[in-house]
C-alpha cells in the first residue's frame, strides 16, 4: 500500500511587488504627485517537494535565497503568486519568534490562544496545559505577560505549543537557535517523537552541525530554485564548497 505525502508541492511561486516611490501613507500620496516605481521580485520560481510521514527534510541557502518565504506559504501566512499546494492535517508553524504572540496577553492566556489558532478546542488546550507548561519549563513566568520574556523563553513556549496540539507537519524556521543546549537537546528529542508518530517536519537553519544530525534530506535554495537534493552531507559539502 503506497503511503500518502503529508504535504506535497506542486510549481510553487511566489512574486513580491516592491515600490520604491518613497510613498508611505495616503496623505503622502495626495501630497507629492511623483509617479510610483514598482518592482517585481521573484523569491520563488517554480518549487516542488513531497514530505513524507516520519520525515525531516532541512532547507539551506544564503540569505534573501526564499528558504522563509517558502515555510510562510506552507503555513499560509502568504498566498502563492502560481503553483498548487497539497497538505494532509493539521501544520503547527514556528517561524518567527514572537509571532501569534499578543505582548499583552501573558504567557497562559497565549497558550489558548495560539492552541486555538492551531486547531485546538479551548477544553483540549485546558488538558494538556500542565504538560505545555511543563516542556516549557516556564511555570514560574507563565502569569506574566509575554513582552517581560526573553528570546529564548519565547521560543520554548512557542516549540512547547507547537509539538503539543497533534499537527501532521511542523515547520521551524531558526527559532530554536537562541534556546539554551539543553533545552534544544530536550526539543530535537521531542521532534525524534513526532517523527516516529508519523509527522514529518521541514526546516531551515544555518546550524549545518545540527542539520547533519537531524535531517534526512537536505535541499538547497538557490536563487529561487532547488539546486540540490541529496542527504545531508553531500549538500552541506557542496553548499560549503561553493563560492
Amino acid at each position: 500500500m503506497s503511503v500518502e505525502p503529508v504535504a506535497r508541492v506542486r510549481g510553487l511561486r511566489k512574486t513580491f511587488r516592491l515600490s520604491h516611490s518613497g510613498i508611505a501613507s495616503i496623505k503622502t500620496l495626495m501630497l507629492w504627485s511623483k509617479r510610483g516605481q514598482v518592482e517585481r521580485l521573484e523569491v520563488l520560481k517554480g518549487i516542488d517537494l513531497d514530505l513524507m510521514p516520519g520525515e525531516c527534510v532541512a532547507i539551506i541557502g544564503r540569505n534573501g535565497a526564499g528558504k522563509s518565504t517558502l515555510l510562510s506559504l506552507l503555513a499560509r501566512v502568504y498566498k502563492a503568486t502560481a503553483g498548487t499546494m497539497e497538505i494532509r492535517g493539521r501544520v503547527a508553524p514556528l517561524l518567527e519568534l514572537g509571532a501569534g504572540f499578543h505582548p499583552d496577553l501573558t504567557g497562559v492566556e497565549n497558550v489558548f490562544f495560539n492552541g486555538v489558532i492551531l486547531g485546538l478546542t479551548r477544553a483540549q488546550v485546558r488538558e494538556r496545559l500542565d504538560e505545555i507548561i511543563d516542556f516549557s519549563e516556564l511555570r514560574h513566568y507563565i502569569d506574566s505577560p509575554v513582552r517581560t520574556y526573553s528570546s529564548g523563553m519565547m521560543a520554548r513556549l512557542g516549540f512547547a505549543i507547537a509539538v503539543h496540539v497533534d499537527a501532521d507537519l511542523l515547520l521551524v524556521d531558526e527559532v530554536l537557535a537562541v534556546g539554551d543546549l539543553e533545552f534544544e537537546r530536550k526539543c530535537y528529542a521531542k521532534m525524534d517523537e513526532f517523527r516516529a508518530g508519523g509527522g514529518a517536519i521541514l526546516f531551515v537553519s544555518h546550524q549545518l552541525d545540527t542539520i547533519l544530525k537531524v535531517a534526512d534530506r537536505c535541499l538547497w535554495l538557490k536563487e529561487g530554485v532547488f539546486s540540490m537534493e541529496g542527504t545531508p552531507a553531500e549538500v552541506i559539502a557542496s553548499y560549503e564548497a561553493a563560492p
